[in-house]
């Protein structure tokens, strides 16, 4: 029985996360049990291997700045679970969280009782909570940021206003196979007939894969560099100055909230899918509104600055695509630095590759460390013999624990150097929790 909110976490993270049989029966079986709560509103369906989380902050700031009611749904969270579910950029109360999970609780048994497979998984029931709170809210918009692929990711229930995919590259390849155009495949499963699509800059083998999958339900495309366009007009500077130009914006100048260089791709793919969803629903498109909402923008763990003097940093660039973005940023804006940063990767990601990424920087000085991990299904990877192998202008240190590697890291900074703190979300997530006020 669940009574308190500790009740409510033990019972959403104790439930299995996989089943063998990728399904949306079962998630539609739970919804309808529960009368269909995502019926009724209108979303924005967000997937990509990178960028989604921040793509929906930005689009959060500028709907709201727009005048907009607006709903969220993200993962991992940073600090609390909470973080996952918003409303108008507040997360939902501890004891909304607890009468919706009692709610959750019976059918979710029910289903255990009747299905062969077993109940919901554990996404499945965050999925579900979201759907109830949403249903009492009844936001203008949901944002709705899909956890793994799209194709059978338990939000793919719903019909969009907007489809966006924000990047394809190599990550959950266990789930989601071994070539890009498979992956792509499983994302673009969020693509609905007749629903317009937002689309980044994609390998070709994606992109193939996705135009295909829009013609054929003829879902209206847009894509980055053909139908909308941007540009960074501040050389250096980690927070990006853009100009945009796409559907009714021509020559928009924008200053960005986020930090980091990958959020200028981001920042154009949420300006595009804010206008499709305004025009969709015949509202206004303020531009000043989304000018105000770009540059208050702001995602924990992304290039977040959480100290200043001497700079620090968490980004939780947490695949190989992610850990190239942040090469880029890294050359981009802090070429003239001594960058220290602290890394720690799970197991089951492409750590070698990505730890292989960070050695190439000429201006790098890197300490390798360890963490919890969300499971012991999924531990942090060790990092020591990959590091020793690997070639670096300054040799490449080993902490045992985090917490000794950030006060070893920290106690080197003068105030001209710079310190991140990357890698895994859940590592970050830890890490983060030095810094709570």
């Amino acid at each position: 029985m669940i009574q308190n909110y500790a009740d409510a976490l033990a019972f959403i993270h104790g439930r299995t996360k996989f089943k063998k049989i990728p399904t949306l029966k079962r998630m539609r079986r739970f919804l309808a049990e529960l009368g269909n709560p995502e019926q009724g509103l209108h979303y924005i369906h967000v997937t990509g291997t990178n960028g989604k989380g921040s793509t929906v902050a930005m689009l959060r700031s500028m709907l709201l700045d727009s005048g907009l009611t607006v709903g969220s749904f993200t993962s991992p969270f940073i600090t609390r679970f909470n973080e996952r579910i918003e409303y108008n950029a507040q997360q939902i109360s501890d004891d909304d969280l607890v009468r919706l999970a009692q709610r959750l609780e019976a059918v979710v048994a029910k289903l255990d009782r009747e299905l062969p497979t077993g109940g919901p998984t554990e996404f499945e029931i965050d999925t579900a909570l979201m759907f109830c709170y949403m249903a009492e809210k009844k936001p203008d918009v949901v944002l709705l940021e899909v956890g793994i692929g799209g194709l059978y990711d338990s939000t793919n229930v719903i019909i969009p206003d907007v489809s966006v995919i924000t990047t394809v590259g190599w990550d959950h390849m266990k789930y989601l196979g071994n070539t890009l155009g498979a992956i792509a495949t499983q994302k673009a499963g969020i693509i609905k007939p007749g629903v317009p699509v937002v689309i980044g800059k994609l390998p070709a083998e994606a992109q193939k894969v996705i135009e295909q999958t829009a013609t054929e339900k003829n879902a209206p495309l847009a894509e980055l560099g053909r139908d909308f366009a941007v540009r960074k007009t501040n050389a250096h500077g980690l927070r990006a100055q853009i100009q945009y130009d796409g559907l009714n914006i021509h020559h928009g100048r924008f200053q960005l909230g986020l930090a980091g260089d990958y959020q200028v791709e981001n920042a154009a793919i949420a300006l595009t899918a804010a206008q499709l969803f305004l025009q969709g629903r015949r509202l206004p498109v303020d531009q000043s509104a989304l000018h105000q909402g770009l540059a208050a923008s702001r995602w924990p763990g992304r290039m977040e600055v959480v100290n200043r003097e001497p700079p620090v940093m968490l980004d939780g660039a947490h695949n190989l695509p992610g850990m190239q973005a942040l090469v880029k940023s890294i050359r981009d804006d802090f070429a003239d630095r001594d960058v220290y940063i602290l890394v720690a990767i799970l197991a089951d990601k492409q750590y070698d590759l990505m730890l292989g990424e960070l050695a190439s920087l000429g201006n790098v000085h890197l300490t390798v460390t360890n963490f919890a991990g969300p499971g012991p299904k999924r531990p942090s990877a060790d990092l020591t013999q990959v590091a020793a192998q690997l070639s670096s202008r300054y040799p490449i240190k080993v902490a045992d624990t985090w917490q000794a590697g950030f006060q070893q890291v920290a106690g080197q900074l003068s105030s001209e150097d710079v310190m991140i703190v990357t890698g895994s979300l859940y590592f970050i997530s830890e890490v983060r929790h030095l810094f709570d006020d």
